[in-house]
């Protein structure tokens, strides 16, 4: 056994939810424990599980999102580390023994994550070069775009402790802010193996959710830069990111009209690009 919480959030999963929760069930080597947390679904979620899984933990809460649902697992969380696995994914059988392994070999590592495959509408596609997967000291690969799947990585409880967990504020990105809270003080842990599967392609999947995801992101990178622990380089590659994003996303907003936000914007591009003249 490996003193790890399995979290899975779940929001009207009823049809889809059983394969990942066996997933985790026909694991190799087994978590302390699994927790689904229920984000106030509709469509008989808690009752499916409890009937059909009776062993696993599952937490009812008003709906929140998934930031708020995968924090309340972190909460009720008893092992030594949180692995978390979105509710319409699936580990691999030998996921969690290979990197509880790795963590063994390698105990100065706090976080790992690992390769997965994709499927989108069902069927398998490669990742481009931009999701390729790494470890080591990777600030700067996170800035683009969001390089670890929340159910790839394992975390263990002193890294919640000493940064935080997930943003409840922002409805989408919240995975990409964490690792810039997490990246600049910790040394990521990577397993070159695709150790689960990751579904995509369907209705309800966030990045459908909401039009010009970059503006969660211009808000997590504006934090990362808030948070004062980043070097010189760190954060001069992050004020040309910003700028880069915000640039983008204005020239959408002012077609769509959107003044509030372009003001807001405009002003934040003409404090940051002062700031990134100041660094040379």
């Amino acid at each position: 056994m490996f003193d790890c919480s399995a979290v899975i959030p779940a929001y009207n999963r009823k049809d889809r939810i059983q394969p990942t929760i066996e997933s985790v069930l026909n694991q190799s080597v087994l978590p302390r424990e699994i927790i689904v947390v229920d984000d106030g679904s509709t469509d008989g979620t808690s009752e499916f599980i409890k009937s059909t899984f009776p062993d696993v933990k599952v937490v009812t809460q008003a709906n929140q999102g998934v930031s708020a649902a995968r924090n309340r697992g972190i909460m009720e969380a008893k092992g030594e580390w949180v692995a978390f696995l979105d509710s319409d994914d699936e580990w691999l059988p030998s996921k969690l023994e290979i990197q509880s392994s790795w963590l063994r070999n390698h105990p100065d590592i706090k976080i790992c994550h690992c390769d997965e495959i994709w499927i989108r509408n069902q069927v398998r596609v490669n990742p481009g070069k931009r999701h390729k997967k790494q470890g080591g000291w990777i600030y700067l690969n996170c800035l683009p775009l969001c390089v670890i799947s929340p159910s790839a990585v394992v975390i263990n409880q002193e890294i919640f402790d000493e940064v935080g967990v997930f943003d409840e504020c922002l409805p989408a990105c919240e995975d990409y802010e964490l690792w810039l809270r997490i990246t600049p003080k910790f040394e990521v842990g990577y397993v070159d193996r695709q150790l689960l599967v990751k579904h995509g392609g369907h209705s309800d999947q966030l990045s459908k959710a909401y039009a010009g995801m970059d503006r969660f992101r211009i808000t997590a990178l504006v934090k990362s830069l808030e948070q004062g622990v980043l070097s010189s380089a760190q954060r001069k590659s992050t004020i040309e990111t910003l700028i880069n994003k915000t640039e983008i996303y204005l020239k959408g907003a002012r077609k769509r009209g959107k003044l509030f936000e372009v003001n807001d914007l405009e002003t934040l591009l003409e404090r940051y690009k002062a700031e990134l003249s100041e660094l040379g």
